[in-house]
């Protein structure tokens, strides 16, 4: 687990050269690419994405990079829908890497359920699936209930706490859940109590969604990037949803409370990507990796492209303000 933060992390800046990577061809990549896992391996940063055609039936890709911006990726998938409870989409893959496994949590869409999934392999590239891991959950119950299974997204920590291994899931409410073996996970409370739900009145009042694994600050805090959204209903009918980026802390001794959250997101939809695409006005935050002594964190564009955003541990939060308001 990347140590050496503090909370909020940042400020971070948007890289001037995004998006890094663009669907591209008539392949199974050609119509939409976002929302990507990373981690670090040796001197690269490997980027696990997602992608699609016009069929929209989401595959997950690899891509990897010497400098953290420029990235070479491989022909085919290294995961696509083979299963009934993922036939129409492998999608937001995240990933941890523990004692020389991968661990990686995605989505499984079958066009009606939104499932939690894991899978695990020691290459990258032959994947073990262990399915869906909460059954008859719901992370909206408390909020718009779906009515059957909505479990998505979901962020393994990487070092156990009090003796288990801890993951913390959901979109609309977030929850936390243990294991003894990451194998198999038992949710701490039923989808009517969830650990942290939006705020009211703020940037994140529609939904709040678990975005990268935790990482851990000076103090000894988890620290784990968050997405949010606010959704706008005009006279027509018509619904705008805006997704931003922000940052919650836990403290490891009491790992089932939220402790503090950003009052204001660290990344909103800005740029000409960040606001046009399949899904509009999205900057969604889902891989944060510590490279070359800076911190990458990436994000999908409006469901569209994938690009990233740049923390320089030398350029703290109050020089940066200063600089912004033309005092330096």
């Amino acid at each position: 687990m990347f140590t050496g933060a503090s909370f909020p992390l940042g400020p971070f800046t948007p890289y001037e050269g995004n998006p890094i990577l663009r669907p591209r061809g008539d392949s199974w990549e050609s119509a939409n690419l976002y929302n990507p896992a990373a981690l670090v391996d040796g001197d690269e940063v490997l980027l696990l994405y997602r992608a699609h055609a016009d069929d929209i039936v989401s595959h997950i890709g690899l891509a990897r990079s010497r400098d953290g911006v420029t990235f070479t990726r491989e022909d085919a998938p290294i995961l696509s829908p083979v299963e009934d409870y993922e036939r129409y989409g492998c999608e937001d893959p995240r990933i941890a890497l523990i004692d020389g496994t991968y661990y990686l949590t995605y989505t499984g869409w079958d066009r009606h359920s939104a499932q939690l999934c894991l899978a695990t392999s020691t290459d990258l590239r032959t994947w073990t699936r262990h399915g869906p891991l909460f059954d008859d959950f719901d992370t909206f119950k408390t909020m718009d209930p779906r009515g059957f299974n909505w479990s998505k997204a979901g962020v393994i920590v990487p070092q156990k706490m009090h003796g288990k291994w801890w993951m913390y899931f959901g979109e609309g409410g977030i929850y936390w859940a243990t294991s003894d073996d990451l194998i198999h996970w038992t949710p701490g409370t039923p989808d009517t109590e969830p650990m942290y739900t939006p705020t009211p009145g703020t940037w994140d009042e529609a939904l709040v969604e678990i975005g990268t694994s935790p990482v851990v600050t000076d103090n000894g805090l988890l620290v784990m990037l968050t997405n949010g959204a606010t959704r706008t209903v005009h006279d027509d009918g018509t619904v705008d949803v805006d997704y931003r980026c922000g940052q919650i802390a836990i403290d490891p001794d009491e790992p089932t409370k939220v402790i503090a959250r950003m009052q204001e997101p660290w990344l909103r939809p800005q740029s000409f990507e960040d606001l046009h695409g399949l899904v509009s006005n999205v900057t969604f935050v889902e891989g944060l990796v510590k490279f070359h002594g800076k911190w990458f964190a990436y994000y999908g564009q409006s469901d569209t492209t994938l690009a990233v955003a740049i923390h320089d541990p030398a350029e703290p939060w109050g020089r940066a303000l200063r600089e912004a308001e033309g005092e330096e």
